[in-house]
């Protein structure tokens, strides 16, 4: 009689390790589902059912649990497991065969007119025909949490959706020639800028390594937490001097146009230009001509109380903006303005809010009506102009150009995602925008692209309109730009990347691209089709994400 085998493993223990990574695995997935939240709306009780039947522990999976293998003492576990994966395989098959996954899609990606395509979808497919969530899910490959509650598989087909909006497809577009053949033929071009479009002004941008948050780190003056606290609306509440001590350094007043500006006048010219929406705060667009501009992050054009709301014009506060100094509303406030003092010890015959706050805590530091330029700080919402303005683009745009943003603010940067897809899309900018997926990338000095763009195009940069009067005028002379140039001479011709949709002008800084692209997917250009093109970037993002 042959003594029985011997089993590595009872089957309880193979089931429990099972489970454990089965859980591991789920965690996973709702954390990642979960992180999605910062551009989705959740509320906390989705949050609760997402996470049910979850424990901290669920999160970290050890080593030990890992299955090394069949086993034979577990072949019913894994039966079910492959009965399982057939029946949700059977049931893709069937929602494929009745739903035009196709068809959908491009409902999400290409729907121009409001509601924007995640909310059409679901006020189409879910409320007006009755179809499912959860076989929407699994059309969307987000099925693995069908067993949740409706709001909950809600939540999931909304982060499926904004996935297929981030994964933008590139259209048939690689060269500068294209570049300028799409800017020729659009009549509607929405043109997107950002602080790099004003640093030849002498602005400095905010977030590069000599930006204004580098300035601030290295300065260490304003005894600031995080550089960004300079431009937070609840800081500024608190202590609107450390604001009012820097503001003259970004204020416009002593700043012309850049050829970009420039630019972007000269499309408004043409009859071409749909609107500018810039994320600067210099109004240097209105100085250069534009007229159809909307500032998303506002600017010093106007001024309001902080407390009454009451509006005034910009240069109302332009003396004090220069001097350092405090404004306050005349509205609600009869003190005058104080002078700002970064330390120090309290002054001789002082006014009670210029208290250091140690020797009478009890009195609020400055009055309530404060003056602040009407400038979008963190933590305040962007004006309704902004959206207003962008639903009535979205249906007509025919061309989208970034110049001068690596689009990290939400929710400006999100706007390339909520176009359609078919919109062709071109970037101007010093560095590449890795996670935005455009269809021609044109790296360098921002100047030095529009007015190569301009030559191609047979085109001549306008003049600066007459300036203004200021009452700051002679503080410092207006400086010329020293990047202007005839627009029929230039140093040398920019340079392809590989057969690629990227090209360096002077000043471009690719970092990791050039490498990337020319020696694992390189080539001579003319040699590839757009598809290589695509895979060739795609495959470059997923390296540098990893």
């Amino acid at each position: 009689m042959d003594p029985p085998s011997p089993t590595t493993s009872s089957p309880p223990e193979k089931a429990s390790s099972r489970a454990r990574q089965y859980k591991y695995l789920n965690a996973l997935l709702i954390r990642g589902f979960l992180e999605w939240a910062e551009y989705v709306d959740v509320e906390p009780d989705t949050i609760e059912d997402l996470l049910d039947g979850l424990d901290e522990q669920d999160f970290d999976c050890d080593e030990d649990d890992e299955d090394d293998g069949p086993q034979n003492a577990d072949s019913d576990a894994e039966e079910t497991e492959d009965d399982l994966a057939v029946r949700f395989a059977e049931e893709r098959e069937r929602v494929l065969s009745e739903l035009n996954r196709e068809q959908i899609v491009s409902d999400v990606k290409e729907r121009g007119a409001d509601p924007p395509g995640p909310t059409y979808v679901i006020n189409e497919y879910v409320l007006a025909r009755g179809i499912p969530v959860s076989k929407l899910l699994v059309l969307f490959d987000s099925d693995e949490l069908r067993n949740k509650c409706h709001k909950t598989q809600l939540f999931l087909l909304k982060v499926a959706m904004y996935q297929i909006l981030q994964k933008r497809i590139r259209l048939p577009y690689n060269t500068v020639d294209d570049a300028v053949n799409l800017i020729k033929k659009s009549t509607n071009i929405l043109i997107l800028s950002g602080a790099g479009i004003s640093v030849s002004c002498g602005i400095p941008d905010f977030r590069s390594r000599d930006g204004i948050y580098s300035m601030l780190q290295e300065r260490g003056e304003y005894e600031l937490d995080d550089p960004q606290q300079m431009f937070d609306i609840d800081y500024f509440k608190e202590n609107p001097s450390v604001f009012y001590s820097f503001a003259s350094q970004i204020y416009p007043s002593n700043f012309i146009p850049s050829p970009c500006h420039r630019f972007i006048k000269l499309v408004e010219n043409q009859g071409k230009l749909l609107r500018n929406y810039t994320q600067n705060i210099d109004t240097l667009e209105t100085r250069a001509g534009v007229r159809k501009v909307v500032q998303c992050h506002g600017s010093f054009a106007t001024a309001s109380c902080i407390n009454c709301r009451v509006k005034v014009p910009g240069n109302a506060i332009e003396a004090e903006i220069m001097s350092r100094t405090i404004p306050f509303c005349t509205s609600c406030t009869t003190t005058p303005s104080t002078k700002i003092r970064k330390k120090g010890k309290k002054k001789k015959n002082s006014l009670p809010w210029e208290s250091d706050g140690e020797e009478e805590p009890e009195i609020p530091a400055f009055p309530s009506g404060i003056m602040k330029p009407d400038i979008t700080f963190f933590g305040e919402k962007l004006s309704h102009e902004f959206d207003n303005a962008f639903a009535a683009d979205k249906p007509v745009v025919d061309l989208l150009i970034i110049i001068g943003t690596s689009l990290k603010v939400s929710p400006v940067a999100d706007m390339p995602t909520h176009l359609r897809h078919s919109i062709p899309q071109i970037v101007i900018n010093k560095t590449p925008i890795l996670h935005h997926n455009a269809d021609i990338v044109l790296l360098g000095n921002a100047d030095e692209i529009v007015q190569y763009l301009c030559h191609k195009l047979e085109w001549e940069l306008p003049e600066l309109p007459p300036q203004p009067s200021s009452s700051t005028k002679g503080l410092e002379p207006d400086r010329p730009n020293l990047r202007k140039r005839p627009s029929a001479t230039f140093d040398q011709e920019p340079r392809r990347v590989g057969n690629s949709h990227v090209w360096l002008f002077e000043g471009a800084e690719p970092g990791d691209i050039v490498k990337i692209i020319e020696t694992r997917y390189g080539g001579q250009p003319g040699q590839s089709t757009v598809e290589d093109h695509d895979a060739s970037f795609n495959r470059f993002k997923k390296v540098r994400t990893n």
